[in-house]
């Protein structure tokens, strides 16, 4: 049995960045996760990383932001996966230049987690989100560090407790707007499965240099069948509320930030079609359930028990 990877997250304590820490302790990979003096004494984060310690997660100090910090942190490991936010999101160079320096890296996972941000019909302000991740894609492949990008789509914890209705707390029983025609398939994958799978990626030959997709194929579901889906558990009909795409960008356009950019993405995925008009090209990509046919994912079917 080869030796699992040591990896260092950076991120690791924000929304997706936990279950990817999570699942590389529970994988049994030596985790180092990086953090900052202040994340450390914040009290918010306290309980978060004292799970990560149970686990086994040794914490690294250092910072994104501090090129020698980040340099020493990087050459303790083998593998580093960036989960941060959108903000920093263009400031990944700053990971890329640490990782050309330490010299040692078998892998790197830049932040993407969403939408194969090559394949996208965004408009503002999700198009600027998507323009800066294909500008770290582009920066990590020319730098030559070996790679793999991770299209997960949509973060099921994000759309499903409301079936994906914006403002919403939890799913509908009266009436659901649905985007578009409602008929382009979207993909939800649960948090902690998209952890488990990107983990499985880190040290397979067959990721390396790919975008490891995740479409399992219970979890893929147009909006029109996700409202029937309800309606069934519910055993209720409930009144469908069809929005044009003219009135989506409208929408859009008037909307403040960030509601704007939840928006922008929902437009490209549910009206664009974005995470299932295209097929996986075998050349740069290979999806994770015909990879990894032992993972036992939460289908959406089952995800929205809970809310019934």
């Amino acid at each position: 049995m080869a030796e699992k990877s040591k990896i260092l997250i950076i991120g690791g304590t924000g929304y997706i960045g936990k279950y990817v820490v999570e699942a590389s302790a529970k994988a049994g990979n030596p985790t180092f996760l990086l953090a900052r003096e202040s994340t450390v004494s914040d009290p918010s984060k306290a309980q978060l990383l004292d799970t990560f310690k149970s686990l086994g997660v040794s914490l690294i100090y250092g910072d994104m932001y501090n090129h020698e910090s980040l340099v020493k942190a990087i050459k303790q490991v083998d593998v580093v996966i960036s989960t941060v936010g959108h903000e920093p999101t263009a400031d990944q160079t700053k990971i890329i230049d640490a990782i050309r320096e330490a010299g040692n890296i078998k892998r790197f996972l830049p932040s993407e987690f969403g939408n194969d941000v090559d394949r996208v019909h965004a408009v503002e302000p999700a198009k600027s989100l998507y323009e800066m991740k294909t500008q770290i894609r582009r920066a990590v492949q020319a730098s030559g560090i070996p790679y793999t990008f991770i299209s997960s789509n949509f973060f099921a914890g994000y759309f499903l407790p409301s079936l994906a209705q914006p403002g919403a707390t939890a799913p509908p029983r009266d009436k659901a707007v649905i985007f578009g025609d409602g008929n382009p398939k979207a993909i939800f994958v649960k948090e902690e499965d998209i952890g488990t799978f990107t983990i499985k990626a880190v040290d397979d030959p067959r990721t390396l240099n790919k975008i490891l997709y995740l479409r399992p194929a219970g979890n893929i579901y147009s909006f029109n069948e996700l409202v029937s889906l309800w309606e069934r558990k519910i055993g209720k009909t409930l009144e469908r509320i069809y929005v044009p795409e003219e009135q989506v960008l409208k929408n859009i356009e008037e909307s403040p930030y960030p509601i704007n950019r939840l928006l922008s993405i929902m437009h490209c995925v549910f009206v664009k079609g974005d995470h299932t008009n295209f097929n996986i090209d075998p050349l740069c990509g290979v999806e994770a359930t015909e990879l990894y046919p032992d993972v036992k994912y939460t289908t959406v079917d089952e995800y929205l028990d809970r809310f019934v």
